[in-house]
């Protein structure tokens, strides 16, 4: 008869394995109560969850659990209830005149709250978190507007964008007067220091002033104005008021006559609702630079 005899360590009294390395011997003692407890709890529960949730995957698809529960039909249902919730303010924002907003405080505050949300979504990563730009995206907090600050004009910009696609967009290239032959990058530097003249910026010493102010007229005018001031109706920046886009140094000036401006801003119009698109004018109407 095969004897199977145990072997017990002479100091703790348990069991070992049997196994033995250099005079080490492993124990065999047994996990602790609550820890297997806890494991066969945790067995039975992933069981439960697989059967009840969308759990295994498949070619095309996945287990869609006893519950008939999902993560995407959760998220829907519960932007169901939040429209539910303020479908009566929105439904207001939808139908009521731009202009009649700022009028109704509730609905005002309704719109600003709404349309900081939507803010954040949309447009803070090129305007940044307070509307307050960046090189090459406009501060939206101050007074200086490229395409008009009142709501009407503002409306406009995000429902159709900017250089986009939709046939309303607004359209406003500089030209890149350099690279296309317009003229030639020493005339080039000479315009650079007028337009800076016209800010009261240093400029290079002895520059050609009249040279500088007749390029201007030839070429830069019929946006900007005979005095520099801008039109709004091209998009092009009044160039007077230290206030600048891209920025005034000469190289960065320079840059722009030899290679052009050409920004873009995506229209919103069809990614969001009318009252979403409202709710951002209001919004950024009231930023601080709206007229």
């Amino acid at each position: 008869m095969a004897q199977n005899k145990q072997d017990i360590d002479q100091v703790t009294g348990v069991t070992t394995t049997g196994h033995e390395w250099d005079g080490i011997k492993e124990l065999n003692n047994p996990l602790p109560r609550w820890w297997l407890n806890l494991f066969y709890i945790s067995i039975a529960f992933s069981v439960i969850y697989v059967l009840l949730y969308p759990a295994i995957p498949l070619v095309n698809s996945a287990t869609g659990g006893l519950l008939g529960w999902n993560s995407r039909s959760a998220v829907v249902s519960d932007l169901e209830r939040l429209d539910a919730s303020r479908g009566g303010e929105i439904a207001k924002l939808r139908d009521v005149e731009l202009v009649a907003i700022e009028e109704d405080p509730q609905l005002l505050a309704f719109a600003q709250a709404y349309g900081r949300a939507a803010f954040g979504d949309n447009c803070s990563a090129c305007h940044g978190a307070g509307g307050g730009g960046a090189t090459g995206f406009p501060n939206l907090v101050d007074d200086d507007w490229l395409w008009g600050g009142s709501i009407d004009a503002i409306h406009q910009t995000i429902t159709h964008g900017i250089r986009s696609t939709p046939m309303e967009t607004r359209i406003g290239d500089m030209p890149a007067f350099v690279r296309d032959g317009w003229f030639g990058r020493e005339d080039a530097v000479v315009l650079t220091d007028y337009v800076r003249s016209l800010s009261g910026l240093e400029t290079t010493a002895g520059f050609d002033a009249a040279q500088g102010a007749e390029l201007f007229a030839t070429n830069c005018a019929a946006c900007h104005g005979e005095t520099g001031e801008g039109i709004r109706e091209m998009g092009a920046p009044n160039l007077t008021d230290g206030i600048w886009l891209y920025g005034s140094d000469r190289e960065v000036i320079l840059e722009g006559l030899v290679n052009g401006r050409g920004g873009m801003m995506p229209h919103f119009g069809e990614r969001l609702d009318d009252a979403t698109v409202k709710a951002l004018a209001v919004y950024v109407h009231t930023l601080g630079g709206g007229e």
